[in-house]
Formats: structure tokens, C-alpha cells, sequence
């Protein structure tokens, strides 16, 4: 129970951090050259939004391991 609180707790931590604001550097130059500071935002949204997937992905397949491991642990006991 406390490994669930755990998980819990750094989940909540990762929704609450502050938006990550970055783009490679090609998109950059081309969104600042065209000086439309709407797309500029939209693509940085984008890239954020394509961040956070595989994150969610690898903390999933984690949990299920995780979970796999411990039910084969309690069956043994």
C-alpha cells in the first residue's frame, strides 16, 4: 500500500511540474521568421503533448511488470 502512494504521489507530481516550452531548433527559425505568435504557441503545445506519451507508455508497462512480479511473490509465500 505504501508503494501505491508512492506511485500515486509522483504521478501527481509529473501533472503539476510547469510546461515544458522547447522546439528543435529548424522549427524555431521558421515559426519566428513568419512572426505568427499563435503557431508558435500551437507547435510548442504540439510538442509537449508528443512528450508526454511515452512517458505514460513506459510508466504503464512498469506498473504492469511491477505487478506481474508481486502477484508471482504473494503465490509463493
Amino acid at each position: 500500500m505504501r508503494i501505491n502512494r508512492l506511485f500515486l504521489l509522483l504521478f501527481l507530481l509529473l501533472l503539476a511540474s510547469p510546461t515544458a516550452i522547447g522546439q528543435c531548433a529548424m522549427c524555431r527559425a521558421s515559426l519566428e521568421s513568419s512572426g505568427n505568435v499563435v503557431k508558435a504557441e500551437a507547435v510548442n503545445d504540439g510538442i509537449v503533448y508528443l512528450m508526454v506519451f511515452p512517458y505514460i507508455l513506459v510508466a504503464v508497462v512498469g506498473y504492469v511488470v511491477y505487478s506481474m512480479f508481486r502477484r508471482k511473490k504473494v503465490k509463493t509465500i
